[in-house]
């Protein structure tokens, strides 16, 4: 004679089957609920075991992890930014004659804010200026923006920049070539490099990558013509020591993504 028993199946009284497949006899019992389980229906753990049913119950009742994602909103509206001022230099020539930076003039006429939008110029002759820039943008934006969070990395990045312009005035003092014109967003890049190898530093990350990317594109920037290697030393420094104290102002909880 045999009994009906938890709504899956039937169990012999002498012969102990499986609630959720009676063909299959067993002697094991879930540790959980104690029911009986065969092996199709056992779920190893470390210690023990537990059937299918306990399983996706556990599985309905565990907190879920979700993990935080930012997209990098401030490197895209820069690369954006910078794409739009290309095209605009294009169509007009007085944009670049607006921001392009020269110590003499800046002097002369105290337009400093030349010091950032010169930033934002590229040359119009070499799109591959513009290219190189927006791509070691978008490559390190994704990994700056969300480790120090938009308006640390939007603020790194900018004075950067200025950083970048002021080595350029301070170098050409020193070495009486105040009339020479700089444009292009090398100052900022060169700060993202400085601001990656700061926080890996503070990580205890290795930084042989980066330091390696340093030195090449300095020596290419050195052996190379019309390349101004002392906004790529302002941006470098500039960019490493903004970083560094950005780093260590708390950010509201849930605003920050760490690594």
């Amino acid at each position: 004679m045999s009994q009906q028993t938890g709504g899956y199946g039937y169990k012999d009284e002498q012969v102990s089957v499986c609630p959720r497949h009676p063909d299959q006899i067993t002697y094991v019992r879930c540790g959980r609920c104690g029911r009986l389980a065969c092996g199709k229906c056992q779920v190893p753990l470390e210690v023990g075991m537990i059937c299918v049913d306990c399983m996706t119950a556990a599985q309905a009742t565990a907190p879920k992890i979700r993990y935080a994602r930012t997209m990098p909103i401030v490197t895209y509206i820069l690369i954006a930014l910078n794409c739009l001022v290309w095209v605009l230099q294009i169509l007009f020539r007085q944009v670049t004659l607006f921001g392009i930076y020269n110590p003499l003039y800046v002097e002369y006429t105290g337009q400093w804010y030349r010091l950032l939008t010169s930033g934002f110029l590229h040359s119009t002759s070499n799109i591959t200026h513009l290219l190189l820039n927006m791509l070691t943008l978008y490559l390190f934006g994704q990994a700056l923006e969300p480790l120090l969070g938009r308006w640390k990395f939007l603020a790194t990045y900018l004075l950067s920049i200025i950083g970048g312009s002021l080595a350029v005035h301070l170098i050409a003092q020193i070495m009486g070539t105040m009339d020479t014109s700089t444009l292009g967003a090398s100052g900022g890049v060169f700060g993202l490099f400085g601001a990656f190898f700061a926080l890996s530093r503070a990580r205890k990350q290795s930084t042989n990558g980066i330091v390696l990317l340093v030195v090449l594109n300095f020596a290419f920037g050195f052996f190379a013509s019309g390349i101004s290697w002392e906004a790529h030393l302002g941006g470098l420094i500039t960019g490493a020591a903004v970083a560094t104290l950005l780093d260590r102002i708390p950010t509201p909880r849930g605003k920050r993504l760490s690594r």
